[in-house]
């Protein structure tokens, strides 16, 4: 239904990783471009059961078919082991294998003795603007999230609930990332109200009754889970103190939503506003991944609690997210303040719900939502 964005190769000459949280749409997306591969679907409890029994099963199987060069492996965080048996193959058969995860936790120490130590990664994001096309609704967007099947749902609530349910099942119980899963539970709540703010260990950690390094432990297992990334803070060359924690973003705002009890988010409220910041750095972060960008993001911050948002690159493009339809003074000091400290900003731009583009006397350019995502994902923005 969606024309998924991420370059995957028509005909792979080399093995790769596609890792994305669950229910992105891997599985879809390898089907419909490799249809004749041989297929490993390790959520299968057959085939969970026979490979993770005997692992090398999986070099037997595909020593008996050896005029079948892509193999598709999915989930295969369920039995990292089988790696081993990839790495024999690739480096002895000459095989190639798409292989698909939403944990890289679990992979880590056998995907490190893959050839050259690691296979090139693509990554697959939720639902994005460009994907979706027009019309594209923002409201059902920040509402129900980015993930496929919330965002056709005409009653996403159940289906989110019990995302994460599953999740809690799937990816943190099965793989036996922690042992204390109602303090993981309450975590995950004290962090979606959290979501798009600096990542607080300490503050997180008295609210979960676990200590400051458990909660940040507990923050790296949604990062390897896919379910969140941090945002690094710019700290080139200041002036003056800024501040150097990393803020903290979860991949899908439905799940923040559900966690959070957040109710239905209507435009003006400040929860709208949390949700419009945290799809802004969505919309980016996949449109540096989709188009080989890869520039970079960070915020940036004083001491006084002055900031932008985003940071593109080296300070080619400083962005701030308002989710306002009159953008005022007050909303651009963090622009106007960060050119004192850095004078080598290319660019300043605001992405809000004001109606049409307008520039400030001062050259702050303040964008309708609509405009600022042709200019992002035309490459525009990026300075292409």
């Amino acid at each position: 239904m969606f024309r998924r964005l991420v370059r995957l190769p028509e005909r792979p000459r080399e093995s790769f990783f596609l890792w994305g949280p669950q229910q992105t749409g891997k599985r879809a997306l390898l089907r419909e471009l490799y249809p004749h591969a041989i297929r490993v679907d390790l959520s299968r409890t057959e085939e969970f059961v026979r490979y993770t029994e005997r692992p090398g099963l999986l070099r037997e199987e595909l020593e008996a078919r050896p005029g079948e060069p892509l193999v598709v492996i999915e989930e295969v965080q369920k039995v990292p082991a089988l790696l081993d048996e990839v790495c024999w193959m690739i480096e002895n058969r000459g095989r190639i294998f798409a292989i698909a995860g939403s944990s890289a936790r679990s992979v880590r120490r056998s995907a490190t003795a893959l050839p050259g130590g690691r296979l090139a990664r693509f990554d697959l994001f939720g639902l994005t603007s460009a994907e979706i096309g027009r019309p594209f609704d923002l409201c059902r967007m920040l509402n129900q999230g980015y993930l496929p099947r919330h965002y056709l749902a005409d009653a996403p609530a159940r289906a989110l609930k019990g995302y994460v349910q599953a999740y809690l099942k799937d990816e943190v119980v099965f793989s036996g990332l922690t042992r204390n899963l109602p303090a993981f539970s309450r975590f995950l709540t004290a962090a979606a109200l959290a979501d798009t703010e600096l990542a607080g260990y300490a503050t997180i950690a008295r609210e979960c009754g676990v200590s400051a390094p458990t909660a940040r432990e507990y923050f790296q297992i949604l990062v390897d889970t896919l379910l969140g990334r941090y945002l690094p803070a710019y700290t080139k060359n200041p002036r003056r103190r800024v501040i150097t924690a990393p803020k903290f973003f979860f991949a899908d705002v439905g799940i923040v939503n559900t966690l959070a009890r957040r109710g239905t988010l209507a435009a003006g409220s400040a929860l709208f506003g949390k949700a419009f910041e945290n799809w802004v750095f969505h919309e980016l972060t996949a449109a540096s991944h989709n188009r080989e960008r890869y520039m970079g993001l960070s915020y940036w911050r004083l001491a006084s609690g002055i900031e932008v948002d985003f940071i593109i690159g080296d300070m080619r493009c400083a962005l701030e997210a308002k989710a306002t339809t009159r953008v005022t003074s007050d909303h651009l000091k963090g622009l106007r303040q960060l050119v004192v400290d850095q004078p080598g900003v290319r660019r300043r731009v605001v992405a809000s719900l004001e109606p049409s583009p307008r520039l400030t006397e001062d050259g702050i350019e303040i964008l309708p939502w609509r405009v600022f995502l042709d200019r992002l994902w035309s490459g525009e923005l990026w300075g292409e």
